[in-house]
């Protein structure tokens, strides 16, 4: 079990440093998918939430939001090297220094946000993630996607290769999501344009689901 467990953490350390590099690659001012960030809001958002406890709070907790803005704003205008080097490189006391923690709070996190820079470029394709890597995911996928689809009106019926499928939604009709679990945490994390899914039934019950205000 020691051993799983450490093969997972190292996905959400690999991704870690794959995303530091996409992010130095692509400069302070790229774009995102993420709606009015660039590249060097994106890189501040990630270090505000593992740095900056005082403000994190606000990126779940509207009165807090301003702060949390202020501060964000205040880290992507500076130095941006340095910036992305603290999003590479942990404090050296930090909780996601801990495998275990770092697996919890990062997996996902930072496969979509890589992908929040990847995809906001012309000519990107999706990437073949190693099996351990796509079924760690999938681990990931079922709790947010249970979240982000609990006020759907309808059942949503979640399938990726290989795996079990399960169901979240509201209840009453019925439409199938069917993906790797790459492209399902970035549909269920409000990326649906984005993702590489098919959709299946009812026509209505599609479109809203693709039109969804779906994450946390």
């Amino acid at each position: 079990m020691g051993t799983v467990g450490r093969m997972t953490a190292s996905y959400a350390r690999a991704e870690r440093a794959a995303l530091a590099d996409s992010l130095l690659a692509a400069g302070p001012d790229a774009p995102t998918l993420c709606e009015g960030w660039a590249t060097r809001d994106l890189a501040a958002h990630i270090v505000l939430r593992e740095r900056r406890p005082d403000a994190a709070a606000g990126i779940l907790i509207k009165p807090l939001a301003g702060h949390a803005k202020r501060v964000q704003d205040d880290l992507a205008a500076g130095d941006y090297p340095a910036l992305v080097d603290k999003v590479r490189n942990p404090q050296p006391l930090s909780l996601v220094r801990i495998d275990a923690v770092e697996e919890a709070m990062n997996l996902v996190e930072f496969y979509i946000h890589h992908e929040d820079v990847r995809r906001a470029k012309p000519g990107w394709t999706a990437r073949d993630l190693p099996a351990g890597y796509a079924h760690a995911l999938h681990g990931r996928v079922k709790m947010t996607a249970r979240l982000a689809a609990r006020r759907f009106p309808g059942t949503i019926v979640v399938q990726a290769p290989g795996e079990e499928p399960f169901q979240v939604g509201a209840g009453g009709d019925r439409v199938e999501v069917s993906a790797p679990p790459g492209e399902l945490a970035l549909f269920f994390s409000g990326r649906q344009r984005a993702a590489e899914v098919a959709l299946s039934g009812d026509e209505g019950l599609v479109k809203r689901l693709r039109d969804a205000r779906l994450g946390l």
